[in-house]
């Protein structure tokens, strides 16, 4: 079944560009989940569905649209709950329902519910262009060269931002640039995921690795290398049962996490990663 699914061009292109966006996801997913901002993908999500929603309406391109829209509004999210009294989660939360509902607002009075927009919404395999694949291809290696070489810096960040600061890291920077690492992200995964679905690919990963693994070394490592085999496994699931992949890849996900805590509850807890 395996080789009849890489005989189809489309589903090769999906699986190459789902993979290297959900290793993207899953790395930036454990510094966002740690910083308590792992509902930043699913807010960020809807963001861009409202502006693909107006580009879709006027005939523009929707990734040309939607990626500066996303990263403008991740850089908003961060100066709202570090200038003001509202959290994290309530900012979120008021601009993912706000694009959410511009979004419909603009489609209902427009184009109304096309395949274009309904493949942003809810996902679809056929939607991975070659272009996307390579754009994929570029993000995962500025991810993982982020990783590995300011992987110090990011691991000071994530935990104590005070302590960095005292010590010479330049905070804001690296807090901009995973913002806009996500914001990528999201754009390039709801091509697939769809905008309902995109944040489990952050979510699912960096929860799953964090109960069998202690250390943060060992949660990136195993987040970024579950996140590859559930997405594999979505789409060869996808495949076999014609069901949505999207659908298929998160219930991977809730199946590898539901197996995790299974083990750290039998005593398997790595201590080091």
């Amino acid at each position: 079944m395996i080789l009849e699914m890489l005989s189809y061009p489309f589903l090769v292109r999906a699986l190459l560009g789902g993979m290297l966006v959900s290793l993207c996801a899953s790395l930036l997913g454990v510094s966002l989940v740690l910083k308590r901002y792992s509902m930043i993908g699913d807010g960020l999500s809807h963001v861009s569905f409202g502006a693909l929603s107006v580009a879709v309406a006027v005939g523009w391109s929707p990734l040309a649209v939607s990626i500066p829209v996303v990263i403008a509004a991740a850089f908003f999210l961060l100066r709202i709950t570090e200038n003001s009294k509202v959290k994290s989660d309530a900012a979120i939360a008021v601009i993912s329902a706000s694009a959410l509902a511009a979004g419909i607002v603009v489609t209902s009075l427009t184009t109304g519910m096309t395949t274009d927009v309904s493949s942003y919404m809810f996902g679809s395999i056929l939607a991975m262009s070659r272009q996307d694949v390579i754009l994929a291809g570029v993000l995962s290696v500025v991810v993982l060269c982020l990783f590995v070489f300011c992987y110090h810096k990011m691991f000071a960040v994530t935990f104590d931002e005070s302590f960095a600061k005292a010590t010479g890291v330049r905070v804001k920077f690296y807090n901009i640039l995973i913002a806009v690492l996500t914001a990528v992200t999201v754009v390039l995964g709801m091509r697939m995921m769809g905008a309902m679905l995109i944040s489990s690919l952050i979510i699912f990963p960096a929860l799953t690795a964090m109960q069998v693994f202690k250390s943060f070394r060992g949660v990136v490592v195993c987040s970024g290398i579950l996140s590859v085999l559930c997405f594999c496994g979505g789409m060869i699931l996808s495949y076999g049962l014609s069901v949505p992949a999207g659908a298929s890849v998160v219930l991977v996900n809730l199946a590898a996490f539901a197996v995790a805590g299974v083990v750290s509850r039998s005593g398997m807890v790595r201590e080091d990663g």
